[in-house]
This record gives structure tokens, sequence and C-alpha cells, in this order.
């Protein structure tokens, strides 16, 4: 990041790294091995207390609203798109270029996507973990005439949301609060229709997985209730509650840990005593990609110095503007190559409560 390396095809180095991932781990030391060991133990453990959630939200989510604005759809989400073939499918812009538009799209789909499978109906109660900058909560109030609690952590995502909120006319039904979702009030249990989160559940941490979902179970309602939870995961090969420090960690979500599938439906079922029962499982991994392109060219085509600066005087340097933007970069091309080649997944799960056959019209 700092540009001592150039590398003229990130996504080829990637590849290249990929393809003989299983012959690194002897030129590893076993101090490093050791090293490694401890800092996936200690996150696992340690990691996320309410104080180090909120700090990692700092990190991950307050550097400036300014910045995601400079790469994200109009409705900001900051999560997997859904491309179709109105875009050109997947792979759309590499074979034709991107268009005007193409993201704006693909997020307005998916949001329904998630909507649907809500299996929201008008008038209803929907509880959200993550809020992002209301894009999700705003139509869901907006199309359904939904009331919305939702809940993050992040100050300059609270504060944009609501006005974000605001203007669109909508402040007496969604309400965003400054909250860890283990601090929900009493009065919100089983009063929920409905609840989401999208790709909130990489900042757990699989030691909270259980106590997670019970709370979920704790704010739907017992009867015709339904809960969609999307995160980027592991391959359950991958997967581990350990996870040891890497780039995704150290710059851009400290003390995150990605699940699997497995491990978020088995504590699913154990946090609700089986109140739940699985609906439907999906696998987004292959949008993920040109999504990810797509944040990338919007970002070189959008991002300013001066603009970045006001929030972090110390990025008018060039050379720390040109490290900070270089790690984005870097950021873009990681994630895509590591969902092109299945590294990592995207998954959505479905859960209803158990013997809730009249939603299944």
């Amino acid at each position: 990041m700092v540009g001592e390396i150039h590398v003229d095809n990130l996504e080829g180095a990637m590849n290249l790294w990929l393809d003989n991932e299983s012959t690194f781990s002897g030129l590893s030391s076993r101090f490093s091995r050791l090293a490694t060991a401890l800092s996936g133990f200690s996150n696992a453990i340690f990691g996320q207390t309410r104080s180090q959630a909120r700090l990692n939200a700092i990190a991950s989510y307050d550097q400036s609203n300014e910045l995601f604005k400079a790469f994200l759809s109009k409705e900001m989400m900051y999560s997997c798109a859904l491309w179709s073939e109105a875009e050109g499918g997947v792979n759309g812009d590499l074979l034709s270029g991107p268009t005007d538009g193409d993201l704006e799209a693909a997020q307005h789909r998916k949001i329904h996507h998630v909507l649907k499978k809500a299996r929201l109906r008008l008038g209803d109660r929907l509880l959200e973990f993550g809020s992002g900058w209301g894009g999700l909560a705003i139509e869901a109030a907006r199309t359904y005439g939904c009331e919305v609690d939702s809940l993050t952590l992040s100050v300059e995502q609270k504060a944009l949301a609501e006005e974000r909120i605001k203007a669109a006319g909508l402040e007496g039904r969604v309400r965003v609060h400054l909250m860890d979702y283990r601090d929900i009030p009493p009065e919100f249990e089983h009063a929920f229709d409905a609840f989401i989160s999208i790709e909130m559940l990489e900042h757990v941490g699989s030691q909270h997985y259980k106590e997670y979902f019970k709370l979920v179970d704790y704010a739907l309602k017992s009867k015709n209730a339904t809960a969609v939870v999307s995160a980027s995961t592991f391959p359950e090969c991958r997967y581990t509650g350990y996870q040891a420090q890497d780039f995704m960690r150290k710059y851009m979500w400290p003390n995150s840990c990605l699940p699997s599938a497995t491990a978020l439906i088995s504590a699913t079922n154990i946090a609700s005593n089986g109140r739940f029962t699985l609906d439907a499982v999906e696998n987004h991994a292959a949008h993920y990609p040109r999504t990810l392109r797509t944040w990338g060219r919007r970002l070189e085509s959008n991002l300013k110095q001066e603009v970045i600066a006001r929030a972090h005087p110390a990025l008018g340097d060039a050379s720390e503007y040109m490290i900070f933007k270089r790690k984005w970069e870097y950021f873009f091309a990681y994630a895509s190559e590591g969902f092109l080649r299945g590294y990592i997944t995207c998954h959505m799960l479905t859960f209803i409560r158990a013997n809730d056959v009249t939603l299944l019209e």
C-alpha cells in the first residue's frame, strides 16, 4: 500500500496466490504460526465485547460518509447486489462495459428480493440489525408501509440514515437506534413480524451466534414471523471459529469473523429451541465480483482528495492519500477474486416459525 511494490495485474497476483495456497503453509515459521493462532483465539474470546464492537464499527464505517458515497449506489447499499440479464448478468461489465445506473438497478433488485423473502405484509413491523445508511428500511416503509426499528453502532451511518429518512418523509415509520443488538429493550419482546440483517453477522463473532439468534427469537412474534440473514461466509472446509489475522481483518473490518452457512443454521436451531424452520438457502457469491468491480470503478472516478481530507486532515498529504486509496483498491481486488474462486461465499438464509404453513403460498 505504501507503493514499494507495483503490480500491473493485481487480480492475477491474487490468482497466483490462490493457485499455490496449499504450498505456502510450509513457509511459515513456528513463531508465525503461533502468533496467528493466538490472534485468532484472542479475537474469538475478546473481539466482540460491547465496547470493542463499537470500536470496530468506528474503524469500519465511521471513516466518512463521503467516502462511501463515492462508490456505493444511490441507495447506499454496502452489500452484494443481484445482477440480472437487464444489466448483462454477473459479467455484463466485462463483456459490454458498465452502464449508467446498472448498480442502482441491481441493488434495487436485491432490496426487493430480500423484502419479498421476509414475506412482509402491509403494515408489518420490521426489525433490522445493521442499518447501513437506511436504504432497506426506507424501501420497506415506502413499499409496504412497515414500521421499522433499525440498529447500528455507527454514528456516521445513523446521522445520514436519519437525514435520508426525513427527506423521504418517513421519520414517523423508521427509527434508527444507536444500539448494540445485545441491548434491545424489553418492549421488543415478540413485537416484530419480520427480521432482516444484511451482511452484519460478520461482525458478531462465532462465540455470539447463539446469543444473536436467541435475541432474534425473542423479538419475533411466535407465529407468522420470518427472519432473513445474509453474510459473507467461508465454505465449510475453511470455516473455523478462531480466524487468524489477514488483510480484511487488519485493515477493513477489525475483529470480523466470517461464519459458515452451517454454523448459522445450527446456531439458529439451538438458540431458538427449534422454533425456527429453515425455509431457503441462497448463495449470491457469483454476484459479488461484479459488485466489487463496480465499486472500484466508481471509487476511481468519484473519490476526491480534498473531500475526504475534510474528515481526515492527514489525507491532505499526497502520500497518505495514495496509501488510503491503494488500500481500497486492494480490498476490491482481494475480495473479488476470493468470491470468484470460491475461497469465500455469500449466503442468504431465510427462517420461518415452525408450522407456519400459511406463509408458504
